[in-house]
């Protein structure tokens, strides 16, 4: 019988399995708590490979917020992708329903506000900006939108943020009605 090889995975391969397991335990932890042997231990292989990956945490962290950020515009893209031909506002508020669709998983708002909590660090700062940047020159592109409209957009979706980590959906007071009035976000 023919000993047969189990294929290797390529450095990309892991790194992508890495980033996923990444964006999961950083959104749980923040980067401050979280040991890089915590997403290596999820992903499956040693600490000193995800380091040599990486060069560290913080390389870590960054492709993992870089992940992040291509989610965002991937949803933001089928969202848009749904009203072809439809006005700024239409288009916009799809993809503010694909937008609140996405953050569905917890993970990947938690850690976007982290990243938010670490933007001290120059190198979050800068994934934070190349991220943002990216978003929006892509909701303006596929929107056709004003840059007040955009702005908006990209207004809306941190109160959405500040709607769901807060849970102020199950809040029954007035200050939370006044927040969540007419907000579309995942329950």
């Amino acid at each position: 019988m023919p000993l047969t090889e189990t294929p290797r995975s390529t450095a990309d391969a892991r790194r992508t399995t890495v980033v996923a397991k990444a964006v999961t335990v950083f959104g749980r932890g923040g980067y401050h708590a979280t040991p890089v042997t915590d997403i290596a231990a999820a992903a499956g292989i040693s600490q000193a490979y995800v380091l040599r990956l990486f060069g560290g945490k913080l390389g870590l962290f960054t492709a993992a917020l870089d992940r992040c950020y291509l989610l965002i515009r991937e949803a933001l893209a089928a969202g848009a992708a749904q009203v072809p031909d439809g006005t700024p506002a239409e288009v916009l508020d799809v993809m503010g329903d694909a937008y609140a669709g996405l953050i569905a998983d917890r993970d990947l708002l938690m850690l976007q506000i982290h990243a938010q909590s670490a933007s001290d660090i120059p190198e979050i700062r800068d994934a934070m900006r190349r991220g943002y940047a990216s978003v929006v020159e892509q909701a303006k592109e596929l929107s056709g939108g004003t840059d007040a409209e955009v702005q908006r957009f990209i207004a809306l979706g941190q109160l959405c943020h500040l709607i769901v980590a807060a849970g102020l959906e199950s809040v029954d007071a007035d200050w939370a009605r006044v927040l969540t009035a007419g907000m579309r976000h995942p329950s």
